[in-house]
């Protein structure tokens, strides 16, 4: 019976290290966009709006809400995964590495673990997941010292990407509480409805200079449609389903693999050096993950 678990969560395991794939490579789409002159709201607020009214179309144009308890959970997952997460994220990204950025956003599995241990039974941790958990994250601090202490010139943009990593666990948190009531479509359609109703105070006090020729150009347009469709429509969708099965935590994890493929991807499109003792990280990195996986403590048996 054991066994047969394990096969059929393997899928589950593929689809959560396809869409950190996915977000991995998205630090580029969002530095693109940056660069063309777009502000770190701006692409949020496209790229949400874009995926909800995919998703609303999809659901025949269907709206309903839910008692008020619930609907304060939608909330926080539209604030904690959408507004604040990518608005942290992005803004991040304006002051400092990529691959810094991705480093910082993948601690999002210990500060998810240790709040899963507090709100959910389910959820507690064994000590060799926590081994495996202190691995990954010295590897990825190893990362971000590849070239030595250059992130100290951007410490804001270093504490907005930790930001970004606290309130993803608080994401994960609500979306296991609702996840046992509600559907992943219902779910994921309400993240980005109250991603973005929680941006657009903050969109009307900045100052745009966003014109349509700067939206007409295929490299804006291009990778907008690609962070809304793909990055938040399709992958929310199908992250929601993975941590539906096997769990906030063991999803988690696979954060520790998004600095290794932004390292990568950034290395051949913007040029950022790798040294040896990146790839020392990247060895540690996964050797965390695996023993934070392999070890993960039974919930049945708990």
């Amino acid at each position: 019976m054991g066994q047969s678990k394990g096969n059929s969560d393997f899928w589950y395991h593929v689809a959560a290290f396809a869409m950190i794939l996915v977000w991995g490579i998205s630090f580029l789409n969002t530095r693109v966009l940056l660069d063309a002159g777009l502000t770190p709201t701006e692409i949020f607020v496209a790229r949400f709006t874009i995926a909800y009214l995919s998703l609303l179309v999809i659901c025949r144009f269907k709206v309903r809400l839910t008692g008020w308890r619930d609907e304060l959970l939608f909330v926080v997952c539209g604030v904690a995964g959408g507004s604040a997460y990518f608005i942290a994220e992005n803004t991040a990204l304006e002051l400092t590495l990529i691959s810094d950025v991705a480093v910082l956003v993948s601690t999002a599995p210990l500060t998810t673990a240790l709040m899963g241990a507090i709100f959910y039974r389910d959820e507690r941790i064994s000590l060799l997941t926590l081994v495996g958990m202190v691995i990954a994250f010295v590897g990825a601090v190893m990362l971000a010292l590849k070239d030595g202490l250059v992130w100290g010139d951007s410490v804001l943009g270093d504490v907005l990407a930790l930001l970004a990593a606290l309130v993803w666990a608080f994401y994960s948190m609500a979306l296991k509480r609702l996840n046992r009531t509600y559907t992943t479509l219902f779910i994921t359609r309400k993240l980005f409805f109250y991603g973005v109703l929680s941006a657009l105070p903050l969109l009307a006090l900045e100052d745009s200079q966003l014109d349509w020729a700067t939206l007409s150009q295929p490299a804006v347009w291009g990778n907008l449609l690609y962070l809304g469709l793909i990055c938040s429509m399709a992958a929310y969708f199908i992250w929601g389903i993975t941590v539906k099965r096997i769990g906030a935590v063991r999803a988690s994890n696979y954060f520790y693999l998004s600095p290794i493929i932004s390292m990568i991807a950034a290395a051949i499109w913007f040029g950022e050096r790798t040294t040896m003792i990146a790839y020392i990280g990247c060895a540690l990195i996964l050797a965390g993950v695996i023993i934070a996986e392999k070890f993960k403590r039974n919930p049945a048996n708990q």
